[in-house]
């Protein structure tokens, strides 16, 4: 019996008897070396042969683990394992069709070891660079077994270790393999994604709260570093298609482990993903979170901060490389998820048309996320170049609801309340993004379509957005830091140990005040004239006429500005006003402090010996005209100020004298300041911005002198209009010259004056609009049609078109 089995043994096909020469009687004993080299060079010179010594060797493995004769597995697959190294012929894509099918074996089996080994020569054969690409191989069952192994519960933790690393190995393995190989089975395929991502995610956030330890001892590396390198691999292969599907798992995977709430982890998850993918890709991540802060609309308050708060980390880092397209649309998402949380705030309700299966919402989480979307905001703003940041602040300045003006921009459902609350909100966020702005050239920093509404919106009723609009114009015009030199309001005896950074005004500077001047000395007069006006509102105020004397004022504006200071002291002492006695002393406590601001910054010593004069008096006899006893806690007001005069006041005519003498305009400095009430007052002068805007009343118009004196009605014939054909070839002349006139009166005029001009053109253009209605309405035919005046006489009696009793035919 022995003799015929050798003699059958010795009729084996070379290739199996050497393979099976490589495996030792003892499997403790390892692999047999010497034969090992025989079926390597057996293998390489005939290579045909490979695919058949990859079968018999996936035979004997098979056969190995159902005896659970785990060392000759061991020897089987270290043999494998040499063979893939040596051999890289043509022929070698039908050997790794056995490789795998005996590796997938392995990580089918419920022992650990196996799996691991399994894992371990996977590993290797994905580092190989094979010559010849395949067309039929499938990885769809490793990226499955991969992400359950990442997954293991198995009860003794090293073991779990070591299965869940062996289970991110093989993923990395896995994407090595294919992620370059166009012919492959895509691993950027939602099917595989949704496998990979969340099984990395699940180990990265296993291991967050122990801590880690150096990479560079591989045996010691821990599943949450050896996750975060396969993870950053991952994302550093994605190209631009594949970005969208690499990330939509990670938001899944936050949404459904409830991962936002806590904010640190997602954070961290971003962080890994802005700094990993190409930077030219960021913008897409950024779209997705909007997109998906979008879809989290109704969701709880702490989700969506949560996602804001991720949307502020990762839009930094973008905003460093490329944002692409999505800079407004990062500040239009955010905008209207502030809007959406105010209405959620206000309603109580995420469905305001539900009546049922409505969530309660807390106020205090929305509060939050208020504060989370304006820090965003600000942030974001923060590392976008000047020009792209006034951008930003026009399309805020847009969204600001008005009702009357934008009344589409409002808030929905929740009233006037609501849409006070997004206006404060949007003008807290203007507060972030312009903090901090530095530019060269204020007129085009700040285009009269931004800084128009904004002044306008300073002259509500409301204080807190009064104080919000004067933060944003001190963040605007305080370019070199002098603005935390100013925190209180005080007299200061030398303004030298302030250490003000002062540089001369530049052409660009001197036009914006010429074009903008007038407005911002109309808008300070008024808000000191507000009676809900505070300690805050005044002390705001005075830093906004020190930075106007320190970073915009040439010698024009300088005289503007005393003359300013004068007309707050002269508004303080008004009868007319029904301020209260705070508001007064507090005007004047702020006039004299800048006073003697501007007085030390002019350096005229008589111009300073004034304005000192009347402070020493003022502490010794009137304390409470100066700020330090004004601006404190509790100060101690007098009853009235119907004694203040004589020493304790700024004298115009001393001024006038002093700052003559040293080359300023007498004439300009003589002439008080009259702040000239305009349209834009007149709109913006109501409770709230959102109230709505109201017309002048018909009596006004109606009862107007000059309806009272109207002129006879001319009649219209042919030969007046020959006559106004044949005189105006020689009014020309006439004309060029009164235009002439009138472009030299606005060149040269003061600003008053063509204040004047402009409000009694207004008042004449009334006058013949109501004349010409009269001329055009006719009464209708009636046998009353004429009616007696007291004098005797007959005039016509002119009926409106509404008033008008027409024929039931004529109407339809």
């Amino acid at each position: 019996m022995y003799g015929v089995c050798g003699c059958c043994g010795a009729l084996r096909p070379r290739y199996k008897r050497l393979v099976d020469n490589i495996f030792p009687e003892d499997p403790e004993d390892g692999l047999v070396k010497a034969n090992m080299e025989k079926l390597t060079f057996y293998a390489l010179s005939a290579p045909e042969k490979l695919d058949r010594i990859g079968a018999y060797l996936s035979e004997r493995l098979s056969r190995d683990v159902a005896r659970h004769r785990y060392g000759y597995v061991c020897i089987a697959m270290e043999a494998l394992d040499q063979l893939l190294m040596a051999c890289h012929c043509q022929s070698i894509n039908l050997f790794v069709e056995s490789f795998l099918k005996m590796v997938r074996k392995l990580l089918e089996s419920d022992k650990p070891n196996l799996q691991i080994l399994g894992t371990n020569s996977f590993v290797k054969f994905a580092n190989i660079e094979e010559d010849t690409p395949s067309y039929h191989r499938s990885y769809d069952f490793f990226v499955s077994r991969f992400s359950e192994m990442c997954h293991s519960s198995y009860e003794d933790p090293d073991i779990r270790t070591k299965i869940r690393m062996a289970g991110i190995k093989g993923l990395q393995g896995v994407v090595r393999k294919t992620v370059n190989d166009e012919l492959q089975a895509n691993i950027w395929d939602p099917q595989h994604m949704d496998k990979i991502v969340p099984s990395l995610l699940f180990n990265l956030q296993s291991g967050e709260g122990v801590e880690s330890r150096s990479p560079s001892e591989k045996e010691k590396e821990s599943p949450v570093e050896l996750t975060e390198r396969c993870f950053r691999e991952l994302l550093g292969r994605a190209a631009y298609g594949n970005i969208k599907n690499a990330v939509s798992p990670v938001l899944m995977h936050l949404d459904n482990h409830s991962l936002w709430e806590g904010k640190t982890f997602a954070v961290r998850c971003f962080k890994i993903i802005m700094y990993s993918i190409q930077s030219q890709h960021s913008h897409l991540v950024i779209q997705q979170l909007l997109g998906h802060l979008d879809a989290n609309s109704k969701s709880s308050a702490t989700v969506r901060a949560g996602i804001v708060e991720v949307l502020l980390e990762a839009a930094a880092i973008a905003a460093s490389g490329s944002v692409g397209p999505t800079v407004l649309e990062v500040f239009n998402t955010l905008l209207r998820q502030l809007r959406l949380s105010v209405d959620f705030e206000l309603t109580g309700s995420y469905d305001p048309g539900s009546s049922m299966g409505t969530k309660i919402i807390k106020t205090h989480g929305e509060r939050q996320l208020q504060e989370a979307v304006i820090r965003t905001i600000g942030s974001f703003a923060n590392t976008l170049p000047t020009y792209q940041r006034s951008e930003v602040m026009l399309f805020i300045m847009g969204k600001i609801p008005v009702p009357g003006v934008h009344p589409a921009l409002s808030s929905s459902c929740s009233g006037p309340e609501g849409t006070r609350m997004i206006q404060i909100m949007l003008l807290k966020s203007l507060v972030q993004v312009t903090a901090g702005f530095q530019t060269t050239n204020m007129l085009t920093a700040l285009p009269s379509s931004f800084l128009e509404p904004l002044l306008s919106f300073s002259l509500t009723e409301d204080p807190e957005v009064r104080l919000l609009v004067i933060h944003i114009l001190l963040s605007l015009i305080d370019r070199h830091d002098n603005r935390p030199k100013f925190s209180a309001i005080s007299i200061i005896s030398d303004i030298s140990v302030l250490k003000l950074k002062v540089d001369k005004c530049s052409r660009q500077d001197n036009l914006f005040m010429k074009k903008h001047g007038q407005q911002l000395y109309r808008h300070i007069y008024l808000g000191c004239k507000e009676q809900s006006s505070g300690r805050q509102h005044y002390e705001n105020l005075y830093n906004l006429l020190a930075l106007l004397s320190m970073e915009l004022a040439n010698e024009e504006v300088v005289v503007d500005l005393i003359r300013l200071a004068l007309a707050l002291q002269d508004l303080a002492l008004s009868t007319e006003e029904s301020m209260p006695v705070f508001n007064r002393c507090a005007i004047h406590a702020l006039a004299g402090a800048y006073l003697n601001l501007i007085c030390q910054l002019t350096t005229v010593p008589a111009f300073c010996q004034h304005i000192h004069e009347v402070i020493e008096v003022r502490q010794k006899e009137a304390p409470f005209l100066l700020p330090e006893d004004i601006f404190i806690e509790g100060p101690k007001l007098p009853p009235s100020l119907e004694k203040v005069e004589g020493e304790v006041l700024f004298l115009q005519s001393k001024i006038t004298e002093v700052l003559g003498g040293s080359g300023y305009n007498i004439d300009r400095l003589a002439t008080p300041y009259i702040p000239q009430y305009t349209d834009e007052d007149r709109l913006s002068k109501r409770k709230s911005i959102g109230d709505n805007i109201s017309l002048p009343p018909e009596d006004e118009s109606r009862n107007s002198p000059e309806k009272e004196e109207r002129t006879p009605a001319e009649e219209i014939t042919f030969e007046t209009l020959k006559n106004a054909i044949v005189d105006s070839v020689g009014m020309e002349e006439q004309e060029r010259e009164r235009r002439r006139q009138v472009v030299e009166k606005f060149q040269k005029a003061p600003f008053e004056e063509i204040a004047a001009h402009c409000g009694a053109r207004a008042t004449l253009l009334q006058s013949k609009l109501n004349q010409i209605f009269e001329i055009t309405i006719r009464p209708p035919p009636s046998p009353s049609g004429t009616i007696s005046s007291g004098y005797g006489q007959t005039q016509s009696r002119s009926v409106p078109v509404y008033e008008m009793k027409f024929p039931d035919l004529c109407v339809y």
